[in-house]
């Protein structure tokens, strides 16, 4: 009993645990188009926001050893919305780092918003050059590649295969131009030719009513017939609105990539390499659906989160935009080489993979392409050659 007694009076004198440090995490969202040429495209109700609900519950695992808490906040925006007031929403819940998935121009304009109280966003889906360049924001970290480290990413690949003619065939919407520049700029850098342009005009229409099999099956060859002598077929398409109708439908024999067939992208459901099984099997077990760049995006800014929180010992966003940027800083994201940011435009370093939708192809950088600090710089718009000034 007085064993007991002692003991009782021992634990009453420790000192009291300490509350977890609590870092609260908002996931900024729009709307994605359920218009899609494929139903297995159509966008999830969570999509984008399971990646950063898988990411926190990775985050809180090693928070118990910590003394960290993680919590996502949920807010999404419609077309008509103000997102400048979806920010303040977040912002007046306690929020102070932002991983958003969003346009370009709503991007800038929740950076602008978020700047004024000392927020930090993470941009997990915009590909926008400008953003990274002419439009770069201090208070943004770019998770998701650009158009020009895809377009790299393809390019080195199109080359270690010697398939260096190209026909572009590019969309007739904006977007499509900055990818069709984006290939272009990328064939002038590793020493690809582009023999012709052509472009898919959109006429409109509903995309499962007016193109069926027997409708693209006429189409197709006639967009594609008596051109110049190429190797491969590449197609700019960000809109979806043709590319997946190229592969076996041209009129010459001929490999497709680009929007279509042998498609770049920062992560698909089909990698498995370097212990991506595991994150892709506990993805699934979890949201009953597959891990798309999305959603892989958002884990990884919430991982990035975690590892800057434990690290720092610190929620303050702009420690952890420090700690980022500095060279302590990398992040292991299943992909074969630990990803860094470039100090210069706050954008993630990451090989880019190329697949056909049912399996990993290839990863990029493909061997050869040497850099004289990393060869992931290789991808993309280079120190050099950057007009970023932060503010």
């Amino acid at each position: 009993m007085k064993r007991l007694v002692a003991a009782f009076w021992l634990l009453a004198a420790l000192p009291a645990a300490s509350e977890p440090l609590m870092t609260k995490v908002g996931m900024l969202r729009e709307q994605h188009s359920q218009e899609t040429l494929s139903i297995l495209d159509l966008p999830a109700p969570d999509d984008a926001l399971a990646g950063a609900l898988l990411g926190a519950a990775d985050n809180n695992t090693t928070g118990k050893f910590t003394n960290q808490r993680f919590e996502t906040v949920d807010e999404s925006v419609d077309d008509s919305a103000d997102v400048g007031a979806a920010v303040d929403a977040l912002l007046d819940k306690g929020v102070s780092l932002i991983i958003a998935d969003l346009s370009a121009d709503r991007l800038l304009a929740a950076s602008d918003r978020a700047k004024a109280r000392g927020a930090l966003l993470f941009n997990i889906s915009a590909p926008d050059e400008r953003l990274r360049e002419a439009d770069c924001r201090a208070n943004v970290i770019h998770v998701a590649p650009t158009r020009s480290m895809l377009a790299d990413g393809l390019a080195q690949y199109l080359i270690w295969k010697q398939w260096r003619r190209w026909l572009l065939i590019k969309g007739s919407h904006p977007k499509d131009e900055l990818l069709a520049q984006a290939f272009r700029n990328s064939a002038k850098k590793f020493g690809a030719k582009i023999v012709e342009e052509r472009i898919y005009e959109d006429t409109g229409g509903g995309r499962r009513s007016d193109s069926g099999s027997v409708q693209t099956q006429r189409q197709i060859p006639v967009l594609t017939q008596n051109a110049p002598a190429y190797d491969v077929l590449v197609a700019a398409d960000e809109t979806e609105v043709f590319g997946g109708y190229l592969p076996y439908r041209t009129w010459d024999a001929r490999p497709v990539a680009g929007s279509g067939g042998l498609m770049p992208a920062s992560w698909d459901a089909s990698h498995e390499q370097w212990g991506a099984r595991q994150l892709q099997n506990r993805f699934t077990q979890t949201f009953r659906r597959l891990m798309n760049a999305r959603d892989n995006a958002a884990w990884v800014a919430m991982r990035m989160v975690g590892e800057a929180t434990t690290r720092t010992g610190s929620n303050d966003p702009e420690k952890l935009r420090l700690y980022l940027l500095g060279n302590d800083f990398s992040i292991a994201a299943f992909k074969g080489v630990r990803l860094t940011l470039r100090t210069w435009n706050q954008q993630l370093r990451q090989p880019i993979l190329l697949s056909d939708r049912r399996m990993i192809v290839s990863v990029s950088p493909q061997e050869g392409f040497l850099h004289q600090t990393s060869e992931l710089d290789t991808l993309g718009v280079d120190q050099p050659e950057s007009k970023c000034k932060l503010k």
